[in-house]
């Protein structure tokens, strides 16, 4: 089984439900209140889990109660821990996230999630061999995430770089990515343009836009190609879609199977994952997944 490192945030979620967004100095009642676990590189590592990866985290937790909570739920889904360190004195990651029909907006708290290191990435040179792909993201300290993706280049370790939340990124780092998969948002704020194609086709088979219900597009060396989203009944929750679809990603990367075929199936993963509550919740098993209708058509 290809073994998954997944390098990021584990933070917990505090989800009020509403009507409507709440406007500034305003108060009003809202629908419902749930605390989930979350945290993007978490949520990935979940998703990478459930879905049939054999996944090791690499992060950091406060020494608060709430850290050793995080910890055992990753451990729950077979998630390797070892990797995580509890940083003292420190409280763990938070996100406040507002959800107003099916829609969410988020602020992110990092805490302990900002003590995860460059010499922590540096401490695990010896054993990158063990990995078969990384997947990392942007809610770490910017210099780790660098950290990363330069000795996994060194290594020739394939990595998925998930560039949420947007941030500042070099021409230097893209070279040294394997995959990189912003949404639109963050297509724009790194490449400075919404003209999908002229960015592009200067990197064939490496930048991944995900487009929502419009899918995702990719150049393919000779074509723009655009994987169309699966149809969905009725949107529940959005969140930890993108997740979902990174870790979806990362597995059927690690297992060898190609582009398409492993973009099919984290859609597929993606859309089942918004038609039910929380992030981690929501993310669908190996055997949802393969129950879907649409699993016998993806090539």
């Amino acid at each position: 089984m290809a073994k998954i490192g997944v390098v990021g945030s584990i933070s917990m979620d505090f989800v009020v439900s509403a009507d409507r967004p709440v406007k500034m100095g305003e108060t009003i009642y809202g629908q419902d209140f749930k605390m989930n676990f979350g945290g993007k590189g978490a949520n990935q590592a979940v998703a990478a889990a459930k879905l049939g990866g054999q996944v090791m985290m690499i992060g950091a937790v406060g020494s608060d109660q709430m850290g050793q909570s995080l910890i055992d739920n990753l451990e729950s889904y077979g998630i390797d821990c070892s990797l995580v360190k509890k940083v003292a004195n420190q409280g763990s990651g938070a996100a406040v996230i507002s959800l107003i029909d099916g829609n969410n907006s988020i602020i992110y708290v990092p805490g302990a999630n900002q003590a995860l290191e460059t010499q922590d990435i540096l401490a695990l040179k010896s054993v990158f061999s063990i990995f078969d792909i990384f997947l990392v993201q942007n809610e770490t300290p910017e210099a780790t995430v660098n950290q990363l993706i330069h000795l996994a280049s060194l290594t020739k370790v394939p990595i998925i770089y998930n560039p949420a939340p947007a941030c500042k990124f070099t021409l230097d780092l893209l070279a040294k990515v394997n995959y990189i998969t912003p949404n639109e948002t963050e297509f724009v704020s790194i490449f400075g343009t919404q003209n999908y194609e002229d960015v592009l086709i200067h990197y064939p088979n490496k930048i991944l836009v995900t487009l929502g219900h419009q899918g995702v597009l990719y150049h393919d060396g000779h074509q723009l190609v655009q994987v169309p989203a699966y149809p969905v009944a009725e949107v529940v929750d959005t969140t930890g879609a993108g997740d979902t679809f990174n870790g979806a990603l990362a597995v059927t990367l690690s297992e060898g199977r190609n582009l398409h075929t492993a973009i099919q199936f984290a859609n597929l993963a993606a859309s089942l994952s918004i038609q039910k509550f929380g992030a981690q919740d929501g993310i669908p098993s190996l055997a949802e997944l393969k129950a879907s209708q649409h699993y016998s058509a993806i090539d």
